[in-house]
């Protein structure tokens, strides 16, 4: 594990998927981050690439060839090489090789830095092409938070989620593990959203952003702690497992969505993927605010 530490937090990175595992206050030793029980989900908060969430089948094509990619992508279970690293600051950085050519032939870099900046967690992800082709990827976050994270007597129903700037929203919905982006539904978040866990029972809630900054909070009016994720992106899930009655919640940002419901399989036609032109880098981040 990589150590992260300053006055008010300290951080852990697994570079087994460059993946955030904990975040702890200084002064009471709370623990923010979901601890990855297996009873309910096996995972503290992985980076989805280069696909976020499901393919039809897990295959699509490219060139005519057909190629088979879980949820998520295989970022996520790869080694990440140490790139540089500060007290408070690290990154870490995960190229293409013979095997991620197998299930995705594309040359590629991702480079992800996590930055400690007093009580906010500043998280950068650099996607380079090196080759002569276009690049199609897709990129995102999936942090896991406690819930209740403060008092333990605190329910899951004790928490609600408030989004700024505060208006109604597009919401995508998933018809199983598919956006179903022709029929997107309205969300009204002028008001905090209160958790309950049938909320779940179609998968995430999927917002859309358009690129817009946006700021995510979530916490309860009985505890003083929290959390509050800021991010420009296209979109944002919120999920947590159901029916598992699980105590924690997920806030991702994406850079990309699962498959349509009217997928064609073809890899560069795939529903919100991102062309990165030869020899360039695309750039995208968030930066949690832990209280």
């Amino acid at each position: 594990m990589l150590t992260l530490s300053n006055t008010y937090l300290t951080v852990l990175i697994n570079p087994q998927g460059a993946e955030l595992t904990s975040v702890k206050d200084n002064a009471s030793h709370l623990e923010y981050m979901w601890q990855a029980n297996p009873v309910y989900w096996g995972r503290h908060a992985p980076i989805l690439f280069p696909i976020v969430g499901r393919l039809q089948d897990n295959q699509y094509r490219v060139n005519g060839q057909t190629y088979h990619m879980t949820q998520h992508g295989f970022a996520r279970d790869n080694e990440f090489r140490l790139w540089s690293r500060t007290p408070t600051s690290v990154t870490l950085r995960y190229a293409s090789d013979d095997q991620s050519r197998e299930k995705y032939p594309f040359d590629f870099a991702l480079t992800v830095k996590y930055e400690l900046v007093d009580h906010q967690l500043r998280v950068n992800f650099t996607v380079d092409n090196p080759s002569d082709a276009e690049l199609p990827f897709s990129l995102g976050a999936h942090p896991g938070f406690n819930v209740p994270m403060g008092d333990v007597f605190n329910r899951f129903e004790d928490y609600q989620i408030t989004v700024a700037p505060k208006q109604v929203y597009s919401r995508v919905p998933l018809v199983g593990p598919y956006s179903d982006t022709g029929h997107p539904v309205p969300l009204d978040l002028t008001q905090p959203l209160v958790l309950n866990h049938d909320l779940f029972d179609h998968d995430a809630q999927v917002l859309s952003l358009d690129n817009h900054e946006t700021t995510v909070m979530l916490g309860t009016p009985r505890d003083e702690h929290g959390v509050a994720l800021t991010v420009k992106a296209p979109y944002l899930g919120i999920w947590s497992p159901y029916p598992k009655q699980a105590p924690f919640v997920c806030l991702e940002p994406w850079w990309g969505l699962a498959d349509d419901v009217h997928a064609t399989g073809d890899l560069t036609t795939k529903v919100a993927i991102n062309h990165l032109a030869a020899h360039q880098q695309f750039t995208a981040g968030y930066q949690v605010t832990y209280f």
